[in-house]
């Protein structure tokens, strides 16, 4: 168990172990192994409940109950521990992305291999079989990753009344207006990026307009303005992450947005490296600090500590998470430090 300094957190990880423990101490920026906190196979993402009572999974198995698809999961959290509740199929293979709503009533899918995405409702933390699903039919210009649609991430606005699904294949985010009640999803637009650019995620930004969507394909950012009436995004600009003299292949990754605002950082793998930059809390523009390095191979996740303090990466082919100290007044990022052992960490949860 964690000591009171310090603070749990939860690796998903694309091993037979599933969710691997781990104690974080802020003081000292140490990283200790504390088992596996869940025996579940091939964990692409975790997500909290609101209330942070709860985790919720997204195993990209091959089949689940007999059937050919990926396989959702919900575990009680208590004193660091994780407490298997259920576990449902999603709609396709590939299942690699989940999100809860604001009410913590409804659990969306996203299916990579099987180009799908998928609702369930939730009572105290355990999932009901999915209500709602859709197996999406685009394809992009890029022939190697855009040969059919691949659903990579699924995310809600920031009022809770519609939800997205980034659709990489399909060179387009899904809109939906969401009932909690029932959580069923209904079609209500789509945003289209640029031709063979491939949504991969949606962040929303604290001032509660201003979203980010990470291109993975052309690893450009769409800084995007959200309109509360209908849902629907616009772009307002694009941000490019490579350097002038790039060559080879690049995918960009994620997006982490500091609490206060003032600070966006995003992560591209192959290349390799985080970039920082400076937002404008009210419009959420962005001003470029600096590239810095990622402490590994393929960042498939990273995120702030709660003091802010810590930059953490799950360096996916180097099988470790990597530390970085952060300058709270300045978002810049250390370019040295430190890293830990964890086999294949795809997404980082502090509890």
């Amino acid at each position: 168990m964690a000591s009171p300094q310090q603070e749990r957190v939860f690796v998903a990880s694309g091993s037979p172990d599933g969710i691997l423990a781990y104690d974080w101490d802020p003081a000292t920026a140490e990283l200790a192994p504390a088992g596996v906190a869940a025996h579940i196979p091939t964990i692409d993402w975790i997500a909290f409940s609101p209330d942070r009572k709860f985790i919720y999974a997204a195993s990209e198995v091959e089949s689940f109950n007999g059937k050919p698809t990926g396989a959702v999961a919900s575990f009680s959290v208590e004193s660091g521990r994780l407490g298997q509740l259920s576990a449902q199929n999603s709609a396709s293979k590939g299942t690699c992305h989940v999100a809860v709503d604001r009410t913590g009533r409804v659990l969306i899918a996203a299916d990579y291999g099987g180009g799908s995405a998928a609702s369930f409702p939730i009572t105290e933390g355990r999932l009901g079989a999915l209500v709602w699903s859709e197996h999406y039919t685009e394809h992009g210009p890029n022939k190697d990753r855009q040969e059919a649609a691949h659903a990579h991430f699924a995310s809600f606005s920031p009022d809770n009344r519609f939800a997205y699904v980034n659709d990489l294949g399909g060179d387009c985010i899904h809109i939906y207006h969401l009932n909690t009640g029932t959580a069923m999803l209904t079609a209500s637009g789509k945003y289209h990026s640029l031709p063979g650019a491939g949504p991969r995620t949606l962040r929303f930004h604290p001032n509660g307009h201003t979203a980010y969507g990470m291109n993975e394909l052309d690893s450009t950012v769409d800084v995007l303005e959200w309109r509360k009436n209908d849902g629907m995004l616009t772009a307002v600009t694009h941000v490019d992450l490579l350097p002038a003299d790039h060559h080879g292949a690049t995918r960009g990754c994620d997006t982490v947005i500091a609490s206060d605002g003032r600070f966006v950082y995003f992560a591209n793998r192959d290349d390799n490296f985080l970039y920082s930059f400076r937002c404008d809390p009210e419009s959420g523009a962005l001003t470029p600090i600096a590239r810095s390095n990622c402490g590994g191979k393929t960042p498939r996740n990273f995120g702030l500590d709660p003091t802010g303090r810590w930059m953490l990466v799950a360096n996916q082919d180097s099988n470790g998470i990597s530390v970085f100290a952060r300058d709270a007044k300045t978002g810049r990022l250390s370019d040295e430090g430190k890293s830990y052992a964890a086999t294949a960490p795809m997404c980082i949860l502090f509890a």
